[in-house]
């Protein structure tokens, strides 16, 4: 039983995915679970020297986790071989639609908006060479998508309640060959036991396809705590962008990872010294928390480095 935090290592954390991963961790802790670390490093723009830039950041807020690492790109084996199983069970069709095309048509009848409209899914044998021949021309493959047989799933989450979304032929495998988000995340939380699941809340649209995804492949579903989100003043959601948002920008202006661990838990209507066993997902605030950035850039309060 454990919760986990799982950060793309295609640059530094900012302060928002700082705040999501000290709730992961104390939630986990406060209900004495144990805490792996995940990187989801299958993204190509994944660098080496942000592993260890994000780890020493989450270890300087406190955060620790059980066990190594775990690096989604040493198990590319292990998502072949429940691709092939879900081949075998006829659950995946090829899918030729390009972004373009996926943009221009409009849902099919009776499917949720911006859901997957069906399109290739029951194409005759000379319609599916036609689409590999174009997409041969294009110097890619088909992208594999999962045969679904409803078109909403209801899940509950410990903060949102129940929560009812789509659940549309999501892409399992692109047309490049990577393997899609939803479904590698659903394989590592199965087999490392993931227990409870920890993320910003405008991930909560995706649980329904990861529940569903979980069903199929025999994998008890994990509590979701979906957290609000950290946005700028214009409450739009956080980016570097904004300004010096992560640890090593604030450093800058005079912050220390204590004084950021200090921001993290007041923003949590918490003191400085609170433990996990101090951190409810019942208590913590129900609205996106709007961060000044130009205000941390005047270094941390007088009162916060006390």
């Amino acid at each position: 039983m454990s919760g986990r935090y799982a950060p793309s290592p295609t640059g530094d954390l900012h302060i928002g995915n700082l705040r999501t991963a000290l709730l992961a961790w104390a939630f986990a802790r406060r209900e004495g679970l144990g805490f792996h670390m995940r990187m989801e490093d299958l993204d190509e723009r994944s660098r080496a020297e942000f592993y260890s830039r994000q780890l020493d950041d989450m270890s300087a807020l406190g955060i620790d986790w059980d066990g190594d690492v775990l690096y989604q790109s040493s198990r590319l084996d292990r998502y072949t071989e429940v691709f092939e199983s879900l081949r075998e069970r006829d659950l995946l069709f090829e899918c030729y639609c390009t972004r373009r095309e996926l943009a221009d048509v409009a849902s099919a009848p009776h499917r949720p908006p911006g859901s997957y409209p069906g399109t290739c899914r029951n194409l005759s044998e000379a319609e599916r060479e036609a689409g590999r021949a174009k997409l041969e021309g294009m110097n890619r493959g088909p992208a594999y998508r999962l045969k679904t047989d409803v078109l909403e799933l209801t899940v509950q989450d410990r903060i949102a309640g129940e929560y009812t979304g789509a659940v549309d032929d999501f892409v399992i495998r692109r047309g490049d060959g990577a393997f899609a988000y939803n479904f590698v995340a659903v394989v590592d939380d199965g087999d490392y036991a993931i227990t409870q699941i920890v993320r910003a809340d405008d991930l909560l649209s995706s649980a329904p396809r990861q529940v569903y995804l979980q069903r199929l492949l025999g994998f008890e579903t994990p509590e979701y705590i979906h957290v609000p989100l950290v946005v700028n003043l214009e409450g739009a959601r956080l980016a570097k962008r904004d300004g010096a948002v992560t640890i090593a920008d604030l450093a800058e202006f005079g912050w220390g990872a204590e004084d950021v661990r200090a921001l993290l838990l007041e923003s949590l209507g918490l003191p400085a010294d609170a433990q996990p066993a101090d951190i409810s997902p019942e208590a913590i605030p129900r609205e996106p928390w709007p961060l000044d950035v130009s205000a941390l850039e005047q270094g941390p309060s007088p009162a916060r480095q006390d």
